[in-house]
């Protein structure tokens, strides 16, 4: 029986009304921090989970999965792809030749990462294709120097179906007249949206064409590869290179290795902001120190009491750290429970006050992303729930203490 006393007590001074109401209103304001703390906490991961899987689905779905570099210019590329293509783990490969240079139209020039294609294999490991606003890549053809853009640099330059442009590599051509870059004219045959960077520094040529531009033959500079699982690329293209056959040397990558940096960033900064929102928690912690030596203060006599009718000083200390405790327990399921519902309808809340008002929080047209995005997980919550109810038990160890340190004597003696 006297192993649930401290409990009993704990929870009995929760309910029971404070001779000093300063008391209630600072253990009420400890609630309440406690429970907006672990609600915002949730709410941003979810918010910042959301524009990870937003940023993964856009990017992720347009660049290709693997690479395989020739060393040198691949000669045999169709022998090679050919192996590719018989890995189980690999759905398609097709050739590709990339570069730099600029784009330049009447109204401007923008830098571009050029990518020569077979419109007919890329579509395979690519899906561009299914996002062309005009035109179809399926329309750059050999020889016609026809040229694909995304919808922001096309929109930059002002630029649409049927326009020349003009498009400038960092080499020099040497003539009797003297030493120029090396510059062509392309005609706009398409123009794709996906809603990521790329709408903004891709240009796409036929291959043929960047053979001719860069000078690479009848060459290519490598494959690009679409796998069946993304997230497991890099263990693909590594049982991949010990397969392969191939009597001209290549190297081999995958996804993280050349777009891994963007998603480190993104991961570290929600840890970062993850801790940062840790303080407000942390605050409301301090407010369970503050209210419970105010509870210990006002409760002298009645732990004398205790003390005199059997209960230890461990006890005395159980009771306040109980208290204190479930003080904390009470603001993190509040907290959880409202932060777990407004995480997973803050996508339609924004857009119902969005056309309430009349206005947009992400323009379309300067955003790649239209709305609000939220990801609620479970494990967010765990682990926001876990170090709440750690830090709302480490602010309940000095108060009582300081309980457990009360001699009955010296509470009693001007009672």
């Amino acid at each position: 029986m006297l192993k649930n006393v401290p409990l009993f007590i704990g929870l009995r001074y929760l309910r029971a009304k404070r001779r000093n109401q300063f008391i209630s209103f600072v253990s009420g304001f400890s609630l309440l921090g406690m429970a907006l703390g672990v609600m915002a906490l949730i709410v941003v991961l979810s918010v910042m989970n959301g524009f990870d899987r937003e940023l993964k689905k856009r990017i992720l779905s347009v660049v290709p999965h693997g690479f395989v570099e020739g060393v040198r210019p691949l000669t045999d590329w169709r022998l090679l792809s050919d192996q590719i293509d018989r890995h189980p783990s690999i759905r398609a490969s097709a050739p590709y030749i990339e570069g730099f240079g600029l784009v330049g139209y009447e109204t401007g020039v923008q830098g571009v990462q050029l990518q020569g294609i077979l419109p007919e294999t890329e579509a395979r490991v690519s899906v561009i294709e299914e996002h062309m606003l005009l035109g179809s890549s399926h329309d750059l053809r050999e020889g016609e120097f026809g040229i694909v853009l995304g919808n922001l640099l096309a929109r930059y330059l002002g630029i649409t179906l049927g326009d020349k442009v003009v498009v400038t590599l960092p080499d020099l051509d040497i003539t009797p007249a003297g030493i120029f870059p090396r510059m062509k004219r392309f005609t706009v045959v398409g123009v794709f949206q996906v809603g990521a960077q790329v709408d903004q520094n891709l240009a796409m040529i036929h291959l043929r064409d960047a053979q001719r531009l860069f000078r690479y033959g009848t060459t290519v500079q490598g494959l690009h590869v679409r796998v069946g699982d993304i997230y497991e690329a890099g263990l693909v293209m590594q049982a991949l290179g010990e397969q392969l056959t191939s009597d001209q040397p290549v190297t081999l990558k995958d996804w993280s290795q050349t777009q891994g940096s963007l998603f480190q960033a993104v991961k570290m900064e929600k840890t970062v902001i993850g801790v940062l929102l840790m303080i407000i928690v942390a605050v409301a912690a301090f407010n369970i120190v503050s209210s419970l030596v105010l509870m210990v203060a006002d409760k002298r006599s009645d732990i004398a009491v205790l003390r005199t009718i059997g209960l230890s000083a461990r006890q005395v200390m159980a009771v306040f750290v109980v208290q204190g405790t479930a003080v904390g327990l009470i603001g993190i399921v509040v907290g959880a429970l409202a932060g777990s519902l407004l995480a997973l309808t803050i996508g339609e809340l924004v857009g119902w006050v969005e056309n309430v008002l009349g206005i947009h929080m992400f323009d379309p047209s300067v955003y790649f992303i239209s709305h609000l995005p939220s990801l609620w997980l479970p494990m967010d919550v765990a682990v926001i729930c876990t170090v709440a109810v750690l830090l709302s038990v480490l602010a309940t160890l000095y108060p009582a203490y300081r309980a457990a340190r009360i001699e009955p004597a010296e509470a009693l003696r001007y009672e």
